[in-house]
């Protein structure tokens, strides 16, 4: 048993290549199992260094706890992802080898059912995940519906405009609504608008923000 665990581990590459090269012909499953590792990759990447920061920056807590936080964050982030992937691409695949060809609508029906069972839950992770996607889409789309000239193309620089309707919304939402925002976005919100308005002396006009070492 021994012997053939050194085996595998000193020849891993060599049975790695041999078993790919096996089943090329099941591309859409190895694609799916790529995924996998692609999602769990790609989620820590992306997660950990953000949670890293926010943790520490806004939230209470001993060090350990604040580790333990970051941790689960990121194994959520990881693990959603890499199970979204991983189904999205067999769904995906079977789609095309059931029709047998590529269609449009079985890009939206995988990822329509996946999105539901994958990032349904309403927590934090998978909010921020909908909401960042959500704004891209919008700007998509529209983009879209101006190559498909369905409406007109602009003649003149939308994007500061479309700066000036989201600031001024989200300001008012702030000041006049807050609680109808995102938890995090209050907080930074917080920590720039009003916190920023008290102060007791030097020390905590420059050093520190108020009570709080930040």
């Amino acid at each position: 048993m021994i012997d053939k665990a050194l085996f595998i581990m000193q020849n891993w590459e060599l049975i790695g290549n041999y078993l790919l090269s096996k089943y090329r012909h099941h591309h859409w499953l190895l694609a799916a199992l790529k995924g996998l590792r692609n999602g769990i990759v790609y989620g820590c990447k992306v997660r950990f260094p953000h949670a890293l920061v926010m943790v520490f920056l806004f939230q209470e807590g001993t060090i350990l706890q604040k580790f333990q936080t970051i941790l689960r964050l990121t194994k959520t982030h990881a693990t959603n992802l890499a199970k979204f992937v991983f189904s999205y691409k067999l769904i995906k695949g079977g789609l095309e080898k059931f029709t047998g060809k590529v269609e449009e609508w079985h890009s939206f029906v995988a990822a329509f059912l996946m999105g539901y069972y994958v990032f349904g839950e309403n927590n934090a992770v998978n909010m921020q995940i909908n909401l960042y996607l959500l704004s891209r889409i919008a700007i998509g789309l529209a983009k879209l519906a101006a190559q498909k000239e369905v409406i007109t193309q602009p003649e003149r620089p939308i994007f500061p405009w479309f700066a000036a309707l989201v600031w001024g919304i989200v300001l008012w939402l702030f000041e006049h609504h807050k609680d109808v925002l995102q938890l995090s976005l209050q907080k930074s919100m917080t920590y720039l608008y009003h916190e920023s308005e008290i102060w007791t002396g030097i020390r905590n006009f420059l050093l520190r923000n108020s009570d709080k070492n930040i």
